[in-house]
């Protein structure tokens, strides 16, 4: 070991990168997802980006991993993770719709909890939720 310190390389490196890269040829993009071949079963699994890098895998990027097709015979399988916000379906839009109309709609009140009597002269004059603002008459 020299007296001067760990070795420095005199050319700096920047060809490691933290952010992994898609595996095919002469393309940059960032990887989103991980294809790996399950010979056996003849199946190309696409799934999420692996935690690690696999020497067995591929990491590809969306527009490789949309564009993916299996060799004759193979099937593709597609996995999806669930942190991926899912597209809202015509019966969840509906359902909202309705939530908010009935929202909208005016309320007959249900009896109050414990015989809910106001005292003589208050009267209601706000509402926040389950809150209420009561006010009093002046004497």
């Amino acid at each position: 070991m020299s007296r001067r310190g760990p070795l420095k390389s005199a050319v700096p490196s920047h060809t490691v990168s933290p952010v992994r890269r898609c595996s095919r040829t002469a393309c940059g993009r960032p990887a989103v997802a991980t294809l790996t071949y399950v010979y056996a079963d003849s199946t190309a699994v696409l799934g999420p980006l692996a935690t690690y890098a696999e020497p067995h895998c591929y990491d590809l990027c969306a527009e490789h991993g949309e564009r993916l097709t299996a060799p004759r015979g193979w099937e593709v399988v597609r996995l999806t993770d669930g942190s991926a916000p899912a597209r809202p379906s015509g019966d969840d839009l509906e359902a909202l719709a309705n939530a908010v109309r009935e929202a909208a709609r005016p309320h007959e009140r249900a009896p109050e909890p414990g015989g809910g009597a106001r005292q003589a002269g208050q009267t209601e004059s706000g509402r926040r939720g389950h809150l209420r603002v009561l006010r009093s008459p002046e004497p």
